[in-house]
């Protein structure tokens, strides 16, 4: 099951385009106030974990992923100006290993969003971005209307929604109270 899985991720990697992560960017152009901490989840190579070190140069973040093969990448990748702020870690999204409420933002591209366990790590007040690089025709992809009602129950508040070539992202904000 692990080679399938490192297979899949490093193919998917691979068909990525160099704009893929322009509606993660765009999301994160809106995030405030900056976050201490930042999680991104399904970090594959670790693209989007750098993406939110350069946009919050005081921010530490974790780029976590189950694929042992894409966090190698990550780690060989990372730039040396963020090696003190950016690590990678061997994680299940589905079961975290964090405390409640450790990250100010936990962010996803094309990544399964895992609903309950992004709401316990996230502090109240905190933002979520969920990304997919091709749109609906990602191969991993929620419609907004889907995430919005999901993180509704859940409290969150405050969505916006991005659209930048076929891709697309929601951020929203986890209100004071789950």
């Amino acid at each position: 099951m692990r080679k399938q899985f490192d297979a899949v991720a490093s193919k998917w990697d691979a068909m990525r385009d160099p704009g893929h992560l322009r509606p993660y960017e765009q999301a994160l152009d809106a995030v405030s106030p900056p976050p201490a901490r930042a999680l991104d989840l399904g970090t594959g190579t670790g693209e989007g974990a750098f993406a939110i070190a350069r946009r919050f140069p005081e921010t530490e973040v974790v780029g976590v992923d189950l694929a042992d093969q894409m966090l190698a990448k990550a780690r060989s990748k990372t730039p040396s100006e963020l090696e003190g702020r950016v690590r990678f870690e061997r994680a299940d999204a589905s079961a975290l290993p964090y405390p409640d409420e450790s990250f100010g933002l936990v962010a996803h591209a094309n990544m399964i969003p895992f609903f309950d366990e992004l709401t316990r790590v996230l502090a109240a007040g905190g933002q979520a971005i969920f990304a997919f690089s091709g749109g609906a025709e990602t191969p991993i992809y929620v419609p907004a209307e889907r995430l919005r009602e999901e993180l509704a129950r859940r409290g969150f508040t405050e969505f916006a929604d991005f659209a930048v070539g076929q891709g697309t992202a929601l951020l929203a904000r986890k209100g004071a109270q789950t």
